[in-house]
């Protein structure tokens, strides 16, 4: 069964029967902006999602030829100190929450993903792109350097190549990102919705609780140091072991057959 809302400019599709919930960017006349309006409503969608024992991953697709431009520039002229900031609180609020809810996301983009729309994607746990599909933070040409989509895209592909793309905002075309680690995969554009359905179907066959204790874990390790991150690590294992679905999937493991999760 599948149910669906809509709301003006972000769209929910929940999947109730494969535990997938598809949530769109719809501002297609604006090359999927990330406005105040939008990054408020997709911070409540995901929030609302993120909450949700339903739901085991998250499909971030949008609507139109474009996956995102980055922030609405007609909202970038002629504001104060405290208007600016409250732009980019909110665009570092949602890229967090993208990483803090138990579900991963999976980046489905099209087109082109530039400035914080390159950050978005670099965000989610994993991307999907289509062939033509183009990534960059041309921030340096508008004389905005791309600051806080920088943070996200040097965590992802490293510093040498971050540089690259913040100091010339040149495009890097699909396949080049997926060499630098920016996309997890490249196919052609009339398989990007299946192969990201697939992808999503894959993950959602696992416990959510265990999906979810695993995300947690992979970013709080990922900024320490190696001593630390074992000592983390071992001690989120030892818990997760504790759980029942990591006692069912051992046990079905052990027994040869299928493990039925209880999301506990």
């Amino acid at each position: 069964m599948t149910t669906t809302t809509t709301a003006p400019i972000v769209l929910t599709e929940v999947d109730t029967d494969s535990r997938i919930v598809t949530v769109t960017l719809n501002r297609p006349e604006k090359r999927n902006a990330l406005s105040l309006a939008l990054m408020g409503e997709l911070i409540e969608v995901l929030r609302d999602v993120g909450s949700r024992k339903d739901v085991s991953v998250v499909v971030l697709a949008a609507a139109g030829p474009v996956f995102s431009a980055g922030h609405d520039l007609s909202e970038m002229t002629g504001r104060t100190v405290e208007e600016y900031r409250e732009i980019f609180d909110r665009c570092c609020e949602l890229m967090e929450l993208v990483q803090s809810i138990p579900q991963p996301v999976i980046a489905q983009v099209q087109g082109i993903a530039t400035a914080a729309g390159c950050q978005l994607a670099a965000t989610c746990d994993l991307v999907v792109a289509e062939e033509g599909a183009r990534f960059g933070t041309p921030g340096v040409k508008i004389g905005l350097f791309c600051s806080t989509p920088m943070v996200a895209i040097s965590r992802v592909i490293g510093q040498k190549r971050a540089m690259q793309m913040l100091l010339t905002g040149q495009l890097v075309d699909a396949p080049t990102a997926a060499d630098w680690g920016l996309v997890n995969e490249v196919v052609p554009a009339d398989q990007l919705a299946s192969r990201t359905a697939e992808l999503a179907a894959q993950i959602a066959t696992a416990s959510s609780v265990v999906t979810g204790i695993g995300k947690e874990a992979f970013y709080a390790q990922i900024s320490r140091d190696q001593h630390s991150a074992y000592e983390y690590a071992k001690t989120v294992m030892t818990m997760n072991a504790l759980a029942t679905d990591a006692q069912e999937g051992i046990c079905a493991f052990l027994e040869k057959r299928q493990p039925t999760w209880s999301d506990r």
